[in-house]
């Protein structure tokens, strides 16, 4: 709910704005004629009452009613569309006996239109565009001869009736040509030996002279033609690597006649295993002419290789698209990356990969062509200058494209029927008036759309204005749209000014306050040596003034308002009410806002200028200079005073009567009996400090009549002393308790040391054994020894 709240705030913001800015640029432009009040926007409007003056007259058409000026009396034309011709969209099946012929075809709808323009109205209509089932397809098939393309000859030789039966699928109506190229005829691109020219293959090959361009076959619906001229075809060779495809591409689109071109589906399939030459690359063969893009062939061949250089890609994109060919790029792999740029630049073209023999050849154009009739982009021819075009596409599925991808739609179908929204707005008229004509078409496809631009460029009222009227001075001018429209050489409202008489130097300078200064101080206009003003959107703003240097509504400002809404605002000064100063008459004279508590101005720390207290001292702040955030506390500023006065004591002590005679010091008996704050109309402030005895004292402080008044409790708060007893019988036995335990945890780790050492020395005795065959103790003093020589004996 909030988000819907804040979008329609926006709108009216926005369309406020927009009203406001257009209505600006109605006055602004200082229109001396209806028909040039309507050129400047299409809101504008003229008002051809007599009685309003000529300046007033060009405005928003909600500006002129608001000046009384009725709807009959305001003059604003708009724009029209008229549909001319709108034949339906064909709905074509394969396989109805009864064929159409390729003009009785209808693939775009409205065919003709006219479009009345008002500067600055855009006027939208929308085209429909369906692909036709069954269209007709012409495929002419150019083919790089040179020496590399020997074994891709061979595949193409059949190409004619299998390519025939595969098109059949697509449509019933199909035609197939075929062209070859190889090079310019001169150096450095063959050798132009007798012996080479003749054949320029080395080795025991047999090749054909070298050409630039051959037809070698119109356009025809017989297969078996094909195949049996391309089969006589011969291979032929040049020096280096590019080819001069481009002079057949040329020569192909723009000879419509020798190849036999319908306004059909055009094809152009080009076939090559190499790069090629453009515009510039004749200089080295000594070829400078640019070429010319006409068509040079007879007796089938390209006459002017020799002469003319190669097109430019530029030239070649723009005859490919007049004759609305479409071009297929059949090449070898290594220069994909080559004709994939090239694709990039011409619209309406494809890339695929040629195997190295040709062998795919067919498969490649079939998915070539399915590529190319799958999106339509739309393009259109000059526009006349002040006019633009934008596009939107409401293409299959719903999906909407602006901008760019206004002007296409992608994967249609053969039946599939898409839209366009097409927009056409003029921002002046032609000089010449007249209408003109523009043309928007389907890239690829012969049928387009005519449209006839017709612009408002004069009001129906001027069409009844009485020339050398006399209510233009003496006939001086053509009284139409309710004002003098003056003749040549006549300046002025009613015309009353010649230019002959008058030199302009001396006009302007009557309309000049100063030397150096502009003419009517750019608020108005010197008519006849004397400054009219401008008329302001707002009828409420006036320029006045001799030259216009007035206004009602460039003084200053406060809270956003004109003299602070204080004032009024003359020829750029504030005239201030009572009251209230200063240059915006913000300024208030009145001082009740400065009063503080205590009845003084700004608490007598501060002067009250314009309504507000400028404290003198910096320490002091606040409305009415009652702050100190960086003083002393109140409580200890007075309270050597207090102690002197209530106790006989603290620093003052000797010096009391001196230095605190102006207090008025009251004892109560408690706190309770202190002033609470509540209770007083003037500031208070409760204090509790500290004396040297550390004992505690309250009171509160606070000025009336300019009388420090004191009230303090009489009876001082001090802490008891200690208890010494406990203090030393709990030292004393903390002392014994910790000498204590340190005994006890002595012991406990002696008798544990004591333990693990016992253990130590049971286990090392456990582990004593003795063996008694060695212990001498043990062991006979006689040792007994035998002699093996004599025993038994």
């Amino acid at each position: 709910m909030l988000s819907a709240i804040l979008n329609k705030a926006f709108s009216w913001i926005k369309g406020c704005a927009l009203s406001v800015s257009e209505g600006s640029a109605c006055i602004n432009a200082n229109a001396q004629s209806c028909g040039e009040c309507i050129q400047v926007a299409a809101t504008c409007g003229w008002c051809t009452d007599e009685g309003q003056s000529k300046s007033a007259r060009c405005d928003d058409i909600e500006s002129l009613k608001s000046k009384n000026c009725t709807e009959a009396k305001i003059e604003s034309p708009h724009g029209s569309i008229k549909i001319d011709k709108n034949k339906s969209v064909t709905n074509r099946k394969k396989d109805v006996a009864e064929k159409l012929k390729p003009e009785q075809i209808t693939q775009i709808q409205p065919q003709k239109l006219t479009l009345t323009l008002r500067s600055g109205e855009p006027q939208t209509f929308s085209l429909k565009f369906k692909r036709a089932e069954d269209y007709p397809i012409d495929l002419y098939y150019l083919m790089d001869l040179s020496f590399s393309m020997k074994d891709d000859l061979e595949n193409v030789k059949n190409l004619g009736t299998d390519l025939m039966r595969e098109m059949q699928e697509i449509t019933s109506d199909f035609r197939i040509g075929f062209g070859s190229f190889v090079e310019k005829t001169v150096m450095p691109y063959i050798s132009t030996t007798p012996a080479r020219l003749i054949n320029p293959c080395t080795g025991n090959q047999n090749c054909t002279s070298p050409f630039s361009y051959k037809n070698v076959l119109k356009l025809t619906d017989k297969g078996d033609e094909f195949n049996r001229l391309v089969s006589q075809q011969q291979i032929s060779g040049n020096l280096d690597s590019p080819e001069g495809g481009f002079d057949a591409i040329m020569q192909v689109a723009v000879c419509e006649d020798q190849i036999g071109w319908r306004n059909v589906t055009r094809l152009l399939v080009f076939s090559t295993d190499a790069g090629f030459h453009f515009a510039g690359d004749g200089k080295l063969g000594g070829i400078v002419l640019p070429n010319d893009g006409k068509c040079h062939l007879e007796d089938n061949m390209y006459t002017m290789s020799h002469y003319y250089d190669y097109p430019s890609i530029a030239h070649l994109v723009q005859k490919l698209s007049d004759h609305n060919i479409q071009t297929i790029f059949a090449v070898t792999e290594e220069f994909q990356p080559v004709y994939k740029e090239l694709k990039n630049l011409i619209p309406k073209s494809a890339v695929g990969t040629l195997s190295s023999n040709s062998s795919n050849v067919i498969k490649l154009i079939i998915d070539a062509y399915n590529s190319l009739s799958s999106e339509v982009i739309l393009e259109n021819s000059r526009l006349p200058e002040g006019v633009s075009i934008t596009y939107k596409s409401i293409c299959k599925n719903g999906v909407v494209g602006t901008g760019e991808n206004g002007r296409k739609c992608s994967n249609i179908s053969i039946g599939d029927e898409v839209s366009f929204e097409i927009s056409v707005e003029a921002q002046k008229c032609p000089s010449h008036g007249k209408p003109e004509t523009i043309k928007i078409k389907p890239l690829g496809f012969t049928e387009e759309v005519e449209i006839v631009l017709k612009f408002i460029c004069e009001c129906e009222c001027s069409k009844g204005g009485e020339a050398n009227s006399e209510k233009c001075h003496e006939g001086n001018g053509t009284f139409e749209c309710g004002a003098c429209k003056c003749n040549e050489g006549r300046i002025g409202h009613l015309c009353e000014c010649s230019k002959d008489d008058v030199r302009t130097e001396d006009l302007d300078a009557n309309c000049r306050k100063d030397n150096g200064t502009d003419i009517c101080s750019n608020n108005g206009d010197c008519v006849c040596g004397t400054c009219e003003c401008k008329k302001r959107d707002n009828p409420n703003e006036i320029y006045s003034g001799k030259f216009c240097e007035c206004d009602n509504f460039s003084c200053d400002r406060s809270n956003n308002q004109l003299c602070g809404g204080h004032g009024r605002c003359e020829c750029k000064v504030c005239i201030c009410d009572a009251n209230y100063t200063g240059s915006a008459c913000d300024c208030s004279l009145d001082t009740s806002t400065c009063l503080a508590k205590n009845g003084q101005i700004c608490n007598g720390r501060g002067d009250c200028e314009c309504g507000v207290c400028k404290c003198t001292k910096p320490k002091f702040q606040g409305p009415t200079c009652e702050i100190c955030p960086t003083c002393p506390g109140v409580c200890t500023e007075h309270k050597d005073c207090v102690q002197c006065l209530a106790f006989e004591a603290g620093e003052k002590k000797d010096t009391c009567k001196q230095n605190c005679s102006d207090y008025l010091l009251i004892k109560v008996k408690d706190r309770d009996k202190l002033p609470q704050p509540t209770d007083q109309s003037f500031p208070l402030s409760h204090c509790k400090e500290r004396d040297a005895n550390d004992c505690w004292f309250y009171f509160t402080y606070a000025i009336r009549n300019n009388t420090k008044e004191v009230y303090v409790v009489e009876t001082l708060e001090c802490p008891a002393g200690p208890d010494i007893i406990p203090i030393v019988a709990g030292v004393v036995a903390g002392i014994v308790l910790i000498g204590l335990a340190l005994l006890l945890i002595w012991k406990l780790l002696m008798i544990i040391h004591d333990r693990r050492e016992f253990a130590k020395f049971e286990k090392e005795k456990m582990n004593a054994k003795w063996d008694t065959g060695e212990n001498p103790i043990y062991k006979s003093a006689v040792t007994t020894v035998v002699n093996p020589k004599y025993e038994g004996k």
